[in-house]
């Protein structure tokens, strides 16, 4: 039997690990975006690029004998996750989503929403003028034209053009600390924070760190997950899904 596992998120690497752990006879294959230079390989067969769109990726279903896809990319790669819906339908292999939960404000968070990060640099003027910047390297186009403002980009690989001229490069890869959140913010002088509901404890501790200091943040919502495609939000559950898709009991279910 054969999984095929769209990856390159801490759930998707948790799942490799309980599969290899408590499977080992079952075929997993972790697909990687290869948008990372040195990412963090989980066990089992790993491939990584792009497979060509939906039709390329249902090409590669059918000619690897993939019994179940698993898209557990990151909440925003929505392009992706249409194309596993497209591709799924395609070559008929069941299809499950693993997302993490997104974010939820408290009483004492300063949240302003937006749907895009274009929506998102359209705020910022009027919140701040030094903003820590924590979307990633992709889509800071976006932001390139507010020459009065001045950011720190935080990202794991150093971003390319265009991008804001006024800007200073944190190379940081998380999970994050409180403590070195409240660090960041006070050492260059934050007043706005920019993010993406990308939900997960890792990066979270940046809004405890903005909510202490009273500190706007500007949260982009999640894409939707393509209708039709089941959910979970854990590692395990998506275990008990690939157990009862496959039928073969070579996997132990569990609550």
């Amino acid at each position: 039997m054969h999984v095929l596992i769209l990856g390159g998120t801490t759930e998707a690497r948790r799942l490799a690990e309980i599969l290899a752990a408590e499977a080992p006879d079952l075929k997993v294959t972790n697909s990687l975006a290869g948008r990372v230079a040195a990412p963090r390989l989980p066990p089992g067969g790993v491939r990584i690029g792009g497979f060509g769109g939906a039709e390329g990726l249902a090409e590669w279903l059918g000619a690897h004998d993939v019994d179940a896809l698993i898209d557990a990319t990151h909440p925003f790669a929505g392009t992706i996750s249409l194309n596993a819906a497209t591709a799924a339908g395609t070559a008929h292999v069941p299809l499950l989503a693993l997302r993490r939960p997104g974010w939820v404000p408290g009483d004492a968070d300063v949240w302003h929403e937006a749907a895009s990060l274009e929506e998102a640099a359209g705020l910022l003027p009027a919140l701040g003028r030094r903003v820590f910047l924590t979307t990633g390297r992709m889509g800071l186009a976006a932001f390139a034209h507010l020459e009065d403002l001045w950011f720190l980009v935080r990202s794991v690989d150093a971003p390319e053009s265009p991008r804001p001229p006024h800007m200073e490069v944190l190379l940081d890869r998380g999970p994050f600390t409180l403590d070195g959140e409240r660090e960041v913010l006070s050492r260059h002088g934050i007043d706005v924070v920019v993010t993406k509901d990308s939900g997960g404890a890792a990066t979270a501790p940046k809004l405890m760190a903005a909510r202490e200091a009273g500190l706007p943040v500007v949260v982009v919502r999640r894409p939707p997950t393509p209708r039709g495609v089941p959910e979970v939000a854990d590692p395990r559950q998506a275990v008990n899904w690939i157990s009862d898709r496959l039928e073969q009991g070579i996997l132990p279910a569990s609550d």
